[in-house]
């Protein structure tokens, strides 16, 4: 059963990535603009999304520098977004910062400012997108979030919890929002070969590419799905692993994880 719209043809659609300047949201910048969108492409890294743009062709691409942590840059990007193509029909937040920490390494700084972009960064992006797509009763949403966020890991003592609330987020924009003419939807990756991730120091199992997580993006859009998780033989074994009672899991995650 598709819980949102399905998009398949991509050539009608104007998508707003925010987070766009490398990793997954440069891929999938790549992949839907391939399809046929035009993409407007935002992060902190104006050199990245003007060359993305001379790209793609300034026809059919858009370059919005801002900052995730500060909304008066989020307006402002969205501003010149509805002057420049009267409007967007999907926004994905894709924007994310990740530093590996145990509980004995906390370290506030890093935490709060992991927080104010996966978090706060969000709720900033959200407070400008949702009115706008209201007004039109139409469009949609999908957050980035994590396999991260199923459950307590090891190294994951701020992202995950991070991630863990965006997850939240999406159910109840969907329960909030559905009904009012827009699609929700929440992406969780698995490990996907990014500038993020190339800071681990441990085995990441099924790790694909910016370039395969892009395609199965696209392919959850196409399906109407609310939640669009990759790759399939990694995440599925996690969502298996959030059923099992604490006197399972705790065990289980500490013997794969060797952590």
């Amino acid at each position: 059963m598709s819980l949102n719209n399905k998009i398949t043809d991509w050539s009608s659609k104007r998508v707003w990535i925010i987070g766009a300047s490398t990793g997954i949201g440069a891929a999938l910048a790549e992949r839907l603009h391939s399809r046929g969108a035009k993409v407007a492409v935002s992060a902190r890294s104006a050199d990245k999304l003007a060359a993305m743009v001379t790209r793609f062709g300034k026809n059919s691409a858009l370059a919005l520098p801002l900052d995730i942590t500060k909304v008066d840059t989020i307006k402002a990007a969205e501003a010149e977004l509805i002057a420049k193509w009267d409007g967007y029909d999907l926004v994905v937040f894709m924007a994310g910062d990740y530093t590996a920490m145990r509980a004995w390494e906390l370290d506030l700084k890093v935490a709060q400012q992991m927080i104010d972009i996966n978090w706060g960064g969000f709720m900033n992006g959200l407070s400008v997108v949702i009115p706008t797509l209201m007004k039109r009763k139409a469009g949609g949403i999908a957050l980035v979030s994590s396999v991260a966020g199923y459950r307590g890991l090891p190294k994951s003592l701020v992202y995950g919890p991070t991630k863990a609330a965006l997850i939240n987020l999406a159910e109840t924009l969907y329960l909030d929002l559905k009904d009012k003419g827009l699609d929700i939807y929440v992406i969780n990756p698995g490990f996907v070969k990014t500038p993020m991730t190339d800071k681990n120091d441990f085995e990441m199992p099924s790790i694909i590419t910016p370039e395969a997580a892009a395609l199965e993006i696209e392919k959850g859009f196409a399906k109407g799905e609310f939640e669009i998780h990759f790759p399939k033989r990694f995440t599925n074994m996690l969502k298996t692993l959030r059923h099992l009672p604490y006197s399972l899991y705790f065990p289980t995650i500490k013997k794969s994880t060797k952590l």
